[in-house]
């Protein structure tokens, strides 16, 4: 038995946590340089507002219902996720995070448990210690408890805010399955859908009763696997440790535009300082950098480029200071004067565990990694950026506008709230 625990309009939420006076305001987050709507309550989604809507076109309608727009705050999300993950994990001794904003936990065990009070009682806890609300979903398999999460959403299993798929007799599953589509299915995805549509197979109900074995010859075992499940065959194990990615990038669009390449090698090298910190989390090394630049695709009436290299290292290193110099010998081979750049981006590729580094006879790189541990206890005690690069600049004047954004009120001592 699997549980899985989403929280509602979770960015949202987060805001209004330290804002009460926001609790009935219609609001949304918004993305990067505030561009687009990435959260919204549920005000706003009654006024049809989609995901990923332009915020200037969206000005209009919220002086008209007064929607309030904040920066995305990615400091106090995620603190205050791994807030409820903690207190999650009192619940189980087997805990995914697998998002920001969700886990599954292994209920294996607690068949004696009344499982719907269990969850009412996380909601409850998670609402009084962290004002945040969410809903529970029990389910025999990892698909059936997201599923189910889903239905204690929309409240379709008649509980509120929790639903346990096991206390639903057969024809009652069915009921509730036939009367959702079959995107509302974890993994199905919008091409998916429109193919088994072609199919007949329009709602979770239709899947759930299709041949896994000729969905697997027509499209793939991931479909097999996401049908057995449907049907209480638990196919998909918890991942209690989240694997080491095979690649990590770094990128964001600048405040303003940027045409020079020094302005340009401080954006490289921010980025790559952040993609530097990460690898190092899961003690891997990079042997391939990668850097890229482009302007603006959605300005028509400007002239147009993007190029990316990829500058292969004579040896593996996740050392910030090699990275840079290797991203920034990438970045004048592809630097073009005269275009208004938008964004600059960076990949640390081809990588492999620490442990197992090839070393080379004839190096005469110093070792660097006590330095390299030093700032990252730094970074991390004091703040990230307390120690850095020179090459990162100091101003920073390309940086992402984020001017609607709420006190860092859970991780800056200056910006905790105050009660007066």
């Amino acid at each position: 038995m699997f549980a899985l625990i989403d929280a509602n309009n979770f960015y949202v939420s987060c805001e209004r946590v330290f804002n009460p006076a926001l609790a009935q305001t219609p609001m949304v987050v918004l993305s990067n340089n505030d561009g687009c709507v990435v959260a919204r309550s549920n005000e706003v989604k009654a006024l049809g507002v989609k995901m990923g809507a332009p915020w200037f076109q969206l000005r209009e309608l919220a002086e008209k219902h007064g929607i309030r727009a904040f920066s995305s705050n990615y400091s106090l999300y995620a603190d205050m996720s791994n807030r409820m993950m903690n207190v999650l994990a009192t619940y189980s001794p087997d805990q995914e995070v697998y998002s920001i904003d969700e886990c599954f936990l292994v209920m294996a065990g607690f068949d004696h448990i009344d499982l719907s009070a269990s969850g009412q009682r996380m909601r409850s806890q998670i609402r009084q210690w962290l004002g945040l609300p969410v809903c529970v979903g029990f389910g025999a398999t990892k698909t059936l408890a997201k599923l189910a999460n889903h239905c204690a959403k929309k409240n379709l299993a008649g509980q509120d805010g929790v639903c346990d798929l096991r206390q639903l007799d057969a024809d009652e599953r069915s009921r509730i399955f036939a009367a959702l589509p079959v995107n509302e299915v974890w993994g199905v995805g919008r091409k998916l859908t429109e193919q088994l549509t072609r199919r007949g197979i329009q709602t979770v109900e239709d899947l759930r009763r299709a041949n896994p074995e000729t969905l697997r010859q027509a499209f793939s075992v991931v479909l097999e696997r996401t049908v057995r499940e449907l049907n209480g065959v638990s196919c998909l194990s918890l991942e209690q440790v989240a694997p080491n990615k095979q690649q990590i990038m770094s990128s964001r669009s600048f405040g303003t535009y940027v045409y020079d390449l020094p302005t340009l090698s401080e954006a490289v090298a921010t980025y790559i300082a952040r993609a530097a910190e990460k690898l190092r989390r899961q003690a891997s090394l990079a042997g391939v950098v990668q850097v890229y630049i482009r302007t603006n695709p959605f300005k028509d009436n400007v002239p147009q480029y993007q190029r990316g290299l990829n500058i292969p290292l004579p040896e593996a290193t996740n050392d910030t200071s090699r990275l840079i110099r290797a991203a920034h010998w990438g970045l004048k081979r592809i630097y073009q004067p005269g275009f208004a750049y938008q964004k600059a981006g960076v990949a640390l590729l081809d990588l492999s565990p620490q442990a197992h580094a090839q070393m080379n006879l004839f190096s005469t790189t110093p070792n660097r990694a006590a330095l390299m541990r030093v700032m990252d206890q730094i970074n991390t005690a004091y703040g990230r950026g307390t120690l850095h690069s020179a090459a990162e600049g100091v101003r920073q004047s390309w940086r992402m506008k984020r001017d609607r954004m709420s006190p860092a009120y859970t991780t800056q001592w200056d910006q905790l709230p105050e009660v007066n």
